[in-house]
């Protein structure tokens, strides 16, 4: 653990030398690419008082936990969803036979491509975003679940039926733990998409949040915000992995 915090450290202070070397060496004007110092002011600036000539006078922590609360909600949605679904389409396989065409269709399309159906059909405010968040984390759980029940052990559907365990039981609890690790692996690499494309669902109609601050940093010239909001979505970012690789590695 100390090894990982010490390079952790390390990494992050050759970074910030860097970044420092490259503004006084290119000489660059403040507002094109401010340095380390100016984003760290923007960051407090946001955190205590907003953005300057925004649109919306929320702070930094405000906007945080509007964009958590649409993340866990689209999110949760997509992974119970997708896990339910992708265990019965894995069992009853032919079923799946049909239905993975239209999936196949369907998953390729990024979900922003979605957006003016989307806000047509669900209006603006947190319902975009949740939705391409949805959509985002729905696909790779789904798939991936289907592919680890449809390759999960023989030997385990005849102990079920040797043990006279009915399809919902054998579903419960042989499919499903059978399943589990494979479909942890898969709710990891979804929520780095969903996070991804949650700022491209705040960046149309919503009035907070961490995507709409990035525009409303763009707007307003700000690009000392705009850097401190991009660092922010990174470090939270960062943290929601941490998060569901200890999740992980308990619920194994």
């Amino acid at each position: 653990m100390r090894k990982k915090v010490w390079y952790t450290a390390v990494s992050l202070a050759v970074l910030i030398v860097i970044w420092e070397a490259a503004v006084l060496l290119g000489k660059f004007p403040e507002v094109l690419f401010p340095s380390p110092a100016g984003v760290w002011s923007a960051f407090w600036q946001l955190w205590e008082s907003g953005l300057p000539g925004s649109s919306s006078r929320v702070v930094l922590g405000t906007h945080i936990l509007v964009s958590l609360k649409r993340f866990f909600i689209g999110y949760v949605s997509a992974v119970v969803t997708a896990v339910t679904a992708g265990l019965l389409l894995g069992w009853f396989s032919k079923v799946f036979y049909y239905i993975n065409p239209i999936v196949q269709l369907v998953r390729p399309i990024a979900p922003v491509a979605w957006m003016p159906f989307i806000v047509l059909w669900f209006g603006i405010g947190d319902a975009p975003a949740v939705v391409i968040i949805f959509l985002a984390g729905f696909f790779p759980v789904l798939l991936s679940t289907v592919a680890a029940v449809e390759h999960m052990d023989p030997v385990y559907r005849k102990v079920a039926r040797n043990f006279g365990l009915s399809q919902v039981q054998t579903i419960r609890k042989v499919v499903f733990p059978a399943a589990l690790p494979q479909i942890m692996n898969s709710l990891r690499l979804a929520l780095g998409t969903a996070w991804i494309f949650l700022v491209s669902g705040e960046m149309v109609g919503a009035q907070s949040g961490l995507g709409f601050l990035i525009i409303d940093a763009k707007n307003c010239l700000r690009s000392d915000a705009l850097l401190a909001t991009m660092i922010t979505i990174g470090v939270i970012g960062l943290l929601l992995d941490w998060g569901i690789r200890r999740l992980e590695k308990l619920v194994l």
